[in-house]
């Protein structure tokens, strides 16, 4: 079994590299797309993240929210478990 050098001279390397210099160029993306792409992604301010942390009935509903899931999908794990352990 033969074994291949990948590695290549430096003048073959600087030809490829020059190449694709010439072949890929830059796209600049039309001005409207990049406008409308920075209005949808906005970053809030640190008092507006302030505010919704101190907002303590939102939180309490959320959390009140994911905690309920929680204990539904261990209430429906649990259902499975015994109903599959007992068929066998």
């Amino acid at each position: 079994m033969v074994k291949r050098n990948s590695i290549q001279p430096d003048d073959e390397l600087q030809s490829l590299e020059e190449h694709l210099a010439g072949t890929l160029r830059r796209v600049q993306p039309p001005t409207e797309i990049v406008n409308r792409l920075r209005e949808r992604i906005r970053f809030p301010n640190r008092s507006d993240i302030a505010y919704q942390l101190a907002d303590w009935r939102r939180l309490f509903f959320v959390f009140s929210g994911v905690m309920s899931g929680l204990l539904a999908a261990i209430t429906i794990a649990r259902a499975f478990f015994y109903f599959f352990r007992r068929e066998m």
